[in-house]
């Protein structure tokens, strides 16, 4: 965690081609000339790509540490009357503000506690190649995964829930 990943570091400039992408996608999509099963298909392509990039482009902020990385997808007027749309721009307008918030108030809180059990970790390593009593740091360890566990079960809650919308509004 503490060390820079030039993969995570540049992943503003691929999101930001993968938009590009995504927009040429559209514009290629709007002036073919397709049987209705074709163009139901490319839809739904459409659409799993706006949910994969944006669904990347919030753990790629969060990675970072950087909400720039968080995009703002819009869904161009031709396409406003997929089923999922409406849907997918709401959560967006609830998603983004929440984790702009989170970077503003310093909230990812199971980042810090990864990093609590991290240091923990090494603090305990350290203390069994010196020979020192580790009963206190077990016991600081402990508490630090429990609390990971915690959050981590939270998080899963929440991707479920995430999962059944998506689904849902396909």
């Amino acid at each position: 965690m503490a060390s820079k990943n030039p993969r995570i570091e540049n992943c503003g400039a691929i999101l930001s081609s993968l938009v590009e992408s995504l927009k040429h996608h559209h514009h290629s999509l709007s002036k073919k000339k397709l049987s209705g099963k074709g163009k139901v298909l490319l839809r739904a392509l459409y659409g799993v790509k706006v949910k994969t990039l944006y669904i990347t482009s919030v753990f790629a902020a969060v990675f970072s540490g950087s909400s720039n990385n968080l995009l703002y997808l819009t869904i161009p007027k031709e396409m406003e009357e997929v089923p999922w749309a409406q849907g997918f721009m709401e959560l967006q307008n609830m998603v983004n503000p929440e984790i702009k918030n989170a970077f503003l108030s310093d909230r990812f809180t199971v980042i810090k506690d990864l990093e609590a059990v991290e240091l923990g970790v090494k603090k305990l390593h350290t203390a069994v190649q010196e020979g020192s009593d580790t009963n206190v740091l077990v016991e600081v360890l402990k508490k630090s995964v429990m609390e990971l566990s915690e959050r981590f079960d939270l998080v899963s809650k929440e991707t479920g829930c995430l999962l059944k919308t998506v689904i849902s509004s396909r």
